[in-house]
């Protein structure tokens, strides 16, 4: 049920009505012809060039009104930025009639109407380029009163901070905070440089399935639904992983998905329960080609999204120039916490758990106690661009054996600002030993491991066709984000992050 309106809501519905009264559509047929933009006339406008202006339509929302009695300055904001208007009682009513100005311009339309202006452009007095209209139309009247945010020269005032607000309110965010927009066009260029470089190379787009029969590729807890006609449970995806690799086994050489995942677990600022993955797989290619590939592409799409390899989140420099620093999570952990657990047992590591004073339970096997002493003691250490490499096999159901050290994988995570980026592995392409893993993913689960791998027997089938040597990644899109966009919760980076149902009042 819609909730109460306010006072203000309640006028610009009258209003409304005395437009409507008038003969004026609040909403009329979509096609408004515009000429140019706010930004293209504050850029390209000049005292030299003023006859190319002589000319212009512009729409856009009214953000703020200085009222001179039969003079008003307003300011009109398009997807591009904010400029100045003028408007001039007999300019636009030259009869005798002054209805249009006096009753709607003055009194019928509020800060937030959509309007299309038309006239020529001038610069004023104080030296601000501005247009003078000579003719407006109301395209949009906004019935729903918004918070009223100052910028002057380029510094914005009294912005709205309230979370709230921002992330229940995206479409109002994007309005009244004007750097919001900026961060989500640096996410699409950002998305645009990681195609270029791959697309350049020669690998293929693909899109591979949401609904899955088995919520495979990761460790994770999936949503589950379920399909009325077919009348069976459906998980949502949690990685595209598995359904990749069988492209590879179709013949396929390198691929790649922007994958939107969904997983069933916490929220906080690093972790949304919707997110995308960028997962690309290359035939005949191990995980140190990966990470080379890895530090060219990140150096590109930083160059990219904001002219240099260096980004700044929460005062901290972070530089994507290649190469980056590698060492092994054995070495990490040694470092960090002055203990070697490479010939340790999953008891050895429980009693160093405790030392630690990392919280375990009986579900976690010997990977995921690894996992929690990187995550809770070395993880946040590294700052710099870093690829953590050589995981030990418990912890890498899917990685193929280490070439050269026993009981570790060919896998690396790569770690920013303290958080996981990217993991990567030489893929498993052996057929029995994948079965043999994920059957202990199974005997995890029968210990309580919600977050344990099913067995995919479709994927093994594939497998047993025949895989070429692979590698295969797997970027955290809006962890990515973040960095080369300075925030500092993935909130700021999802135009509509998932929040609780909103509580209105009947």
């Amino acid at each position: 049920m819609q909730a109460t309106l306010s006072e203000q809501e309640l006028v610009r519905r009258e209003k409304l009505k005395e437009l409507q009264a008038l003969g004026i559509d609040p909403y009329p047929a979509p096609l408004y012809e515009i000429t140019h933009t706010a930004k293209q006339i504050k850029e390209g406008y000049s005292a030299e060039k003023q006859d190319e202006y002589k000319s212009v339509s512009l729409a856009g929302r009214i953000m703020s009104v200085r009222d001179m009695g039969k003079a008003n300055f307003a300011v009109l904001q398009d997807s591009t930025g904010r400029i100045q208007v003028y408007i001039r009682r007999d300019d636009i009513c030259p009869g005798e009639d002054k209805t249009l100005y006096n009753t709607v311009w003055k009194k019928l339309l509020d800060i937030g109407d959509i309007i299309g202006v038309k006239g020529f452009v001038f610069t004023t007095k104080t030296g601000e380029t501005s247009i003078h209209v000579e003719q407006f139309t109301l395209l949009s009247k906004s019935l729903h009163p918004m918070p009223i945010v100052k910028e002057k020269d380029g510094e914005v005032f009294d912005a709205v901070t309230d979370a709230e607000f921002k992330y229940r309110q995206r479409y109002a965010d994007l309005i009244v905070n004007p750097g919001i927009r900026d961060t989500f066009i640096k996410i699409t260029k950002m998305k645009n440089a990681i195609r270029s470089f791959l697309n350049e190379r020669g690998a293929l787009e693909v899109d591979t399935p949401v609904l899955q029969n088995i919520p495979g590729g990761a460790i994770a807890r999936p949503f589950v639904t379920h399909h009325n006609a077919l009348d069976i449970e459906l998980y949502l995806r949690i990685a595209n992983e598995l359904y990749l690799k069988r492209l590879i086994v179709g013949g396929f050489d390198w691929v790649y998905e922007f994958s939107r995942n969904f997983r069933n677990e916490g929220m906080d600022r690093t972790h949304n329960p919707e997110f995308t993955i960028l997962e690309f797989y290359v035939a005949y290619k191990d995980y140190l080609w990966m990470m080379e590939t890895t530090e060219q592409m990140l150096e590109q799409t930083a160059i990219a999204t904001n002219g240099s390899t260096v980004s700044v989140v929460a005062g901290v420099q972070i530089d994507f120039k290649a190469p980056y620093r590698r060492v092994s999570i054995y070495d990490a952990i040694k470092e960090h916490t002055g203990i070697d657990i490479s010939e340790m047992d999953e008891d050895g590591l429980r009693g160093v758990c405790k030392q630690l004073k990392i919280d375990t339970d009986a579900s976690m096997g010997k990977g995921k106690l690894i996992d929690e002493i990187f995550g809770g003691k070395c993880e946040k250490h590294y700052i710099q661009p870093t690829f953590i490499t050589d995981y030990p096999i418990e912890m890498s159901p899917l990685t193929k054996k280490h070439r050269s050290k026993p009981g570790l994988v060919e896998r690396f995570e790569l770690i920013v600002n303290g958080k996981e980026i990217a993991n990567a592995y030489s893929e498993l392409n052996d057929p029995l030993d994948q079965r043999e893993r994920f059957e202990e993913q199974v005997k995890l689960m029968e210990r309580g491991d919600e977050e344990a791998m099913y067995i995919d027997h479709d994927f093994l089938r594939a497998l047993e066709y025949g895989m070429p040597p692979t590698a295969g990644i797997g970027f955290g899109i809006e962890r990515l984000a973040m960095l080369l966009t300075g925030q500092v919760s993935i909130q700021d980076v999802l135009l509509f992050p998932q929040m609780r149902p909103e509580k209105t009042a009947e």
